[in-house]
């Protein structure tokens, strides 16, 4: 965990080629994966075969769904979102499911519906973000500077902790495309 710590503060430092990389839902979407990987490698292996690698590619879409939408145009970005979330309700009747299969406890129960709820609130906070600020664009996402740097030497992003760009001098206004 220190080691990820680390590499997200470093693409915080320099920006990633991946703009996904920069996003913190992200990150909390490749925590849930190994959430859900760790807990279903405990299930009985008997007939939950077919159940472990659904709600195994559930939550990685939550991931997959993130990473494809933010190479393309904001309103493709916000549909890819909204696809994700989807996802996010499929691990919620997983979790569901494998509760009342005597498959987890109800502290895992829990502990599953906090992430997903959190990783919610982060996806509608972005998808706001973005509609928020569709006014002012033609609906390209690629002139968004995730570079970390502006052409002044200063910071151009940080994210929130729902995923919202923020802190430095934010955007170059001249390039204000997502």
């Amino acid at each position: 965990m220190h080691n990820q710590t680390e590499r997200i503060e470093k693409s915080e430092k320099t920006g990633t080629f991946f703009r996904f990389e920069d996003l913190r839902i992200y990150h909390k979407s490749l925590e849930y994966i190994n959430w859900v990987q760790d807990i279903t490698s405990l299930f009985p292996s008997n007939d939950q075969s077919e159940f472990v690698l659904r709600f195994n590619d559930s939550a990685r879409n939550i991931a997959l769904f993130i990473a494809e939408g933010s190479s393309r145009n904001k309103s493709q970005f916000v549909y890819y979102l909204k696809m994700a979330k989807s996802s996010i309700r499929e691990c919620i009747v997983f979790t569901m499911l494998a509760r009342k299969q005597n498959n987890i406890s109800d502290l895992y129960e829990e502990d599953s519906r906090n992430q997903l709820m959190e990783m919610t609130k982060m996806i509608g906070a972005l998808i706001s973000s973005l509609q928020r600020s569709n006014g002012n664009s033609n609906g390209n996402i690629s002139n968004y500077q995730y570079n970390g740097k502006g052409s002044d030497g200063s910071r151009l992003h940080g994210f929130n902790d729902y995923g919202e760009v923020m802190g430095g001098n934010e955007l170059d206004d001249s390039n204000e495309d997502i």
